[in-house]
């Protein structure tokens, strides 16, 4: 069961409490002096109680220099991206934006392959994402399964006339829900895919439950679960991922519920945290 990240924050006191209670055992003493010359572990109790409620309420109870230890590693993964382009683990969504004259460098043009198949001619990656779609469809084809992409790195002015086609044909309030407003889509990043069908049908594919499977082995993150339309913005997208690297695959799933949403407002909050 899980528990309010509140305990998680409170477990810092109360191993802070306890140590100073049994001071006089050599091995505890030495471990609060550790917690003591760890800034970090202060800095974690701010930075967590300051996200959404449903955040912590997503996040369980555990030990801080565990949960510390999981985000350094994280953070170092950053390195496996160039340091020219934006982190992977940039903030976009409804209220955090990117420039209109942003575009990745050296995207990389996908073609149909052996591995996997596009029924596009324009789509582009960075490529981190690019290299990791590769070892994710090689993997998938292992298993008798052809990983199809339908949609890649979008430009701010292909945003901007996809957003205003679907506020055409199902009003704003719905397209609201379902297609980003220019300067705040993934896509712009270009670390994001979509893959077909781009419609709720691929969870009930045979590729759209391989990946749901294996994805975060690779470094693939669901962007838009189901029930989160309240913390995304956006309804259930089920063909939508972002890649963001294995490490914070695995962060997410254990200290997150497995909501990227979560994870990248932390990761946000903690580098602006002082």
């Amino acid at each position: 069961m899980k528990k309010s990240v509140l305990l998680l924050a409170a477990g810092i006191l109360l191993l802070s409490s306890c140590n100073k209670a049994q001071a006089k055992k050599p091995v505890t003493q030495e471990k609060s002096v550790e917690q003591k010359e760890n800034p970090d572990v202060e800095k974690l109790g701010r930075v967590l109680s300051s996200m959404t409620d449903r955040c912590k309420e997503a996040i369980p109870k555990g030990n801080p220099e565990e949960f510390l230890s999981d985000l350094y590693r994280v953070l170092e993964s950053e390195k496996d991206f160039s340091s020219e382009d934006l982190s992977p683990f940039y903030l976009i969504d409804k209220k955090h934006t990117v420039q209109a004259s942003y575009e990745p460098k050296d995207l990389i043009h996908l073609e149909s392959n052996s591995l996997y198949k596009v029924n596009k001619n324009s789509l582009n990656l960075r490529p981190e994402a690019y290299n990791a779609l590769a070892k994710m469809a090689e993997a998938a084809k292992a298993d008798g399964v052809t990983l199809t992409v339908s949609s890649t790195y979008r430009s701010y002015e292909y945003q901007k006339n996809l957003f205003d086609y679907w506020v055409k044909v199902d009003g704003l309030e719905e397209a609201e829900r379902e297609s980003a407003r220019p300067g705040t889509s993934q896509h712009q990043l270009g670390l994001a895919l979509d893959f077909a069908p781009v419609d709720d049908a691929f969870a009930d594919t045979a590729e759209g439950a391989w990946v749901y499977k294996n994805a975060m082995d690779y470094g693939w993150s669901l962007s838009f679960p189901q029930g989160y339309e309240d913390v995304t913005g956006y309804r259930w997208e089920s063909w939508h991922f972002r890649y963001i690297g294995k490490e914070a695959c695995a962060f997410q799933k254990k200290w997150f519920s497995n909501v990227q949403q979560f994870m990248i407002e932390f990761i946000d909050a903690w580098k602006n945290a002082y």
